[in-house]
């Protein structure tokens, strides 16, 4: 079957537990810096809400986004909100992801859509990338939750994904990436022997994410070895 069964109910799961701590916020914190540079809570909650809608633009073969101005734009007038309004935007926004995802053909599943800067991927791939936006961005509302409390069964997803997306980029060295169960992945630039990178999926997502400067990886031959700084994804 095309629907990607697995990765909606694990992009279900991740929204019901960012939904449980969202409505933990006390009225104050939305308006507390988070993890992300220049980013307060509520800019990280706005940009979750509004980025589910525009990944039910894609599946409707609208742009993701009117333009990167209209993004910006959206997310800094619904940063402010109180944490009702929040969490009520969360929970509609990803009732209408939902929806979109209920109503999709085996045959549109399989369809290309396009998504943010041109880039283009199957239908099916969108569930995965939401799950992606919703656990990174978990943590990054700086509220107690962390790469370690990733599910197994995103990480082990989320090596594959992020390597892929570092494939090639002029700005990352040639890099193996080694996982403790055997597995390796090839990214970075496609010259020169590659620095090996090992460690256990959590720990490289984690890298590879931007939310960890390498905490549990080796580099190279010796432990503690310098690790290459990452571009932004």
């Amino acid at each position: 079957m095309t629907r990607p069964v697995t990765d909606l109910a694990g992009v279900a799961a991740a929204t019901a537990r960012l939904l449980s701590d969202a409505a933990a916020l006390p009225p104050g914190a939305v308006g507390e810096p988070s993890l992300l540079p220049g980013w307060t809570r509520g800019h990280v909650l706005a940009h979750l809400s509004r980025n589910a809608d525009a990944l039910v633009n894609v599946l409707s073969g609208r742009p993701m986004y009117p333009s990167a101005r209209a993004r910006e734009a959206d997310i800094e007038a619904g940063a402010p909100r109180p944490p009702d309004v929040h969490l009520a935007d969360l929970r509609q926004s990803a009732a209408r992801l939902a929806a979109a995802w209920d109503r999709l053909t085996d045959e549109e599943w399989a369809a290309t859509v396009e998504l943010r800067g041109g880039v283009t991927d199957r239908a099916s791939s969108v569930p995965f990338r939401r799950w992606v936006e919703v656990e990174l961005h978990h943590i990054d509302l700086g509220i107690g939750r962390t790469v370690g409390d990733l599910p197994g069964a995103f990480t082990d997803r989320a090596v594959d994904y992020l390597t892929r997306r570092f494939a090639g980029h002029p700005q990352v060295p040639a890099l193996e990436l080694r996982a403790e169960d055997g597995r390796r992945w090839r990214t970075g630039g496609p010259g020169g022997e590659p620095l090996v990178v090992a460690g256990t999926p959590a720990a490289l997502t984690g890298w590879l994410a931007g939310r960890t400067t390498g905490t549990g990886l080796t580099a190279g031959s010796a432990s503690g070895a310098a690790l290459p700084v990452l571009p932004p994804l």
